[in-house]
């Protein structure tokens, strides 16, 4: 999990106003504020990548990709999230200024600092929004790619990218394939 700024606490109105004057980026979660980092050049390669296949894909269609500068809202845990990548298909959203409230997708770029976090915490709370319907968690070092998928049940189950497999985003109606998603970082 993300370092505390500071012991700072907030509610959301003052966090917001705050972050707004801020030079760096920082999660709120139930009145606490993380500071986000910088990232390593590979993470930033690899998000940049996927934004640009799905913002290519999806010219033209009824849902936005947004990269990691745009916050995720989720109300049910009074947070504030910058996911790496994001898309949202919802009117609402698109109608939005400071923050989305209701993806279907969400991408994480996978770092030692934040994997356990990403994987945990923040999955707990993505799964919070109920039109949230895939997860992609995406290793650069590894060069490994998870896929969790809401099912009809309400189930998330996981898929896995083995080798060189196409990546099928089902909630978004696009196909990434590892190797444009790989591009330009050191195998």
């Amino acid at each position: 999990m993300p370092q505390a700024a500071e012991h700072l606490h907030f509610n959301r109105e003052e966090y917001l106003a705050w972050e707004a004057n801020q030079q760096d980026k920082h999660e709120y979660l139930a009145g606490e504020v993380f500071c986000m980092v910088g990232v390593r050049q590979v993470h930033a390669v690899v998000a940049g990548n996927i934004f640009s296949a799905l913002h290519q894909q999806l010219k033209g269609k009824p849902c936005r990709p947004h990269i990691s500068d745009m916050k995720l809202q989720i109300d049910a845990v009074d947070a504030f999230f910058y996911p790496d990548i994001m898309v949202s298909c919802d009117e609402r959203d698109k109608r939005a200024d400071l923050y989305l409230e209701h993806p279907a997708l969400i991408v994480e770029v996978l770092s030692e600092s934040t994997a356990s976090y990403d994987m945990g915490m923040k999955f707990e709370c993505y799964r919070l929004i109920l039109e949230f319907k895939e997860y992609v968690l995406v290793d650069p070092e590894r060069v490994k790619i998870w896929l969790y998928r809401k099912n009809q049940a309400n189930e998330w189950v996981l898929h896995d990218f083995p080798g060189n497999m196409t990546v099928r985003l089902e909630s978004v109606s696009c196909v990434l394939q590892q190797e444009d998603i790989f591009e330009g970082i050191s195998l």
